[in-house]
């Protein structure tokens, strides 16, 4: 079943996991360096927690919609085309520690929205491409990667 996806720039990483885990009374589906994300199934939602710098604000990274398979990024490309949207594609791409297929579209407000699938983990946090780079790029880091690496519009 597709879930809305949610992911915030943090802070404090070990703080943001433990509110909420208390929030939602469920702990973390993984977590790795820099990085952590509920999937919850009450409310249906994937809450993806990047760290930021220390003491900085959280603030909105990117937003998504979660799918179960390819055919339905694929069938959701076809139908943003289809509405006039401007979209970016990407294959077999690492990202937030998952390689995914997914379509970018940006919103009115200039808000990153993904439709993905989680093919398989991946070992390492990777970046999307479709990101735009003052924004830092999904599954970054200041502190790790340049906001230069990415590059367009995303993020997991």
């Amino acid at each position: 079943m597709p879930r809305a996806q949610l992911a915030l720039r943090v802070g404090d990483l070990e703080a943001s996991i433990t509110f909420y885990a208390k929030l939602f009374g469920a702990e973390p589906a993984k977590r790795r360096e820099g990085y952590a994300n509920f999937a919850l199934t009450e409310p249906p939602l994937k809450l993806v927690l990047i760290e930021g710098e220390p003491g900085e604000e959280t603030r909105l990274d990117h937003l998504g919609v979660e799918v179960e398979s390819t055919d339905q990024v694929d069938a959701a490309t076809t139908r943003l085309k289809d509405a006039g949207l401007a979209t970016f594609e990407e294959n077999d791409t690492s990202c937030c520690y998952a390689l995914q297929d997914k379509v970018w579209v940006h919103g009115p407000g200039k808000e990153p929205w993904e439709v993905y699938v989680v093919k398989a983990d991946a070992d390492t946090l990777g970046k999307s491409a479709a990101l735009n780079a003052a924004d830092d790029g999904c599954c970054t880091t200041r502190t790790t990667e340049p906001a230069s690496a990415s590059m367009g519009c995303h993020r997991g």
